[in-house]
């Protein structure tokens, strides 16, 4: 699967914490096409043994609809939001607290900005439940696979 990925998704990588609305988000940054990095993260779910049970078009669909909302920008170049469920890793966080169920299914973002062509962003939201660490690993080791780090 890696050798899909153009060597430019491994040359410049920043990793850190941007806000994403009132939440905290886990984001990696690459200089790789959109295309390349979400076909990667696709197939990093699908290689952590999971299968991608939605992909929302979140970019296309505000695209498609900005005359109809009175919309004026360009939002995104591209921008789409995989979901995912781990029966191990949801067994889990939620025997630790039944509550976590809130969180399923998981999902990992991909965008890229008008403003910022050169550079795709890759990320997921950030769980302040200590009983939630799996999934945040589970996470961080699928966009970690996409992106060739570690």
């Amino acid at each position: 699967m890696k050798r899909f990925i153009g060597a430019a998704l491994a040359a410049v990588i920043t990793v850190g914490a941007s806000a994403a609305t009132a939440q905290e988000a886990h984001t990696w940054t690459t200089e790789d096409t959109f295309d390349n990095v979400t076909f990667a993260v696709q197939n990093a779910i699908i290689g952590a043994g999971l299968v991608v049970d939605h992909v929302s078009h979140t970019g296309d669909m505000l695209e498609r609809t900005k005359d109809a909302v009175g919309g004026t920008k360009t939002l995104f170049t591209g921008a789409d939001v995989f979901s995912f469920c781990s029966a191990q890793t949801s067994r889990e966080v939620m025997e630790a607290d039944i509550t976590n169920f809130q969180f399923c299914p998981y999902t990992i973002f991909v965008y890229q900005t008008p403003e910022d062509t050169d550079h795709v962003t890759v990320g997921f939201r950030s769980y302040e439940q200590e009983s939630m660490q799996p999934v945040t690993d589970l996470l961080t080791g699928i966009v970690k696979d996409a992106l060739m780090l570690d």
